[in-house]
């Protein structure tokens, strides 16, 4: 039965400025390095090999995968990355402190942006620094599909065909594999994967530096699944809505800590 093992990348230091971060390429803190370096002692305490990691293309996610490896002594196991796991694009917010830009649009606004299924924030443009067009990693992508501000369907709408294409491969031939990417980017996983309504999904929040586990079926649908943690890290479980071919048994997937 494979697993798969999500992690959200620890705090990054645009985090700990309360700045919308997005497809900006930020360090982790000190605090998100401990972070991952915790989570790769509870994989090898709960006895999860990983076989293969996919990431990010952003180096906060690429350091929790090295830094967690590294301390689970998985760190020779192949890595791949792709932009598709990139974190939501926060368009022309995207840098901007949270605060600041609630005081500038209303809170109402922003917790729109922030929070709703499908409303996204204002586009940046093309000839703004900020836009990916300008970020040599994304040379070779089509300028058309370049994201320039996105709600939470545009990532799961982008995510899907690298989980098809990449990750379900590695699943589906009995590999245990580990996602490193970020809370938009795995709660759109999620979301697929559980089949969570969408007035649902704004609600459920995947905490930074706890490995969430899943035990998938020869269809890849969940059986089980549980984070790595203590109590005190994982808050109350989100319900969700079963499909009928669903497997009886599967756990709900908690909330994080917000």
């Amino acid at each position: 039965m494979p697993r798969l093992v999500l992690l959200r990348h620890g705090q990054s230091t645009w985090n700990a400025e309360n700045r919308f971060t997005g497809w900006h390429d930020v360090a982790l803190t000190e605090l998100g390095r401990e972070e991952a370096r915790r989570a790769g002692r509870l994989l090898g305490d709960a006895g999860v090999d990983v076989d293969v990691v996919h990431t990010s293309l952003q180096q906060r996610a690429i350091s929790t995968a090295n830094l967690a490896l590294e301390e689970a002594g998985r760190l020779w196991v192949p890595q791949l990355r792709h932009w598709r796991l990139n974190e939501r694009h926060y368009g022309d917010l995207q840098g901007r402190n949270k605060a600041e830009t609630a005081a500038r649009y209303g809170d109402d606004q922003v917790h729109l942006w922030r929070r709703s299924y499908d409303v996204p924030p204002p586009a940046i443009a093309p000839d703004d620094p900020r836009h990916p067009a300008h970020d040599p990693r994304y040379a070779t992508i089509a300028g058309d599909v370049l994201p320039t501000g996105e709600c939470l369907a545009d990532v799961v709408a982008r995510m899907l065909p690298y989980w098809y294409d990449a990750i379900a491969i590695n699943l589906l031939a009995g590999r245990d594999v580990l996602v490193a990417a970020h809370g938009n980017s795995l709660r759109a996983l999620v979301k697929h994967l559980c089949r969570i309504p969408d007035a649902d999904i704004p609600g459920m929040e995947i905490p930074t530096g706890v490995p969430l586990v899943f035990e998938l079926d020869d269809r890849l649908q969940p059986v089980r699944s549980e984070y790595l943690g203590t109590p005190e890290e994982v808050a109350p479980p989100v319900q969700l809505e079963a499909e009928p071919d669903d497997p009886a048994d599967v756990k709900p997937v908690p909330e994080g800590r917000g």
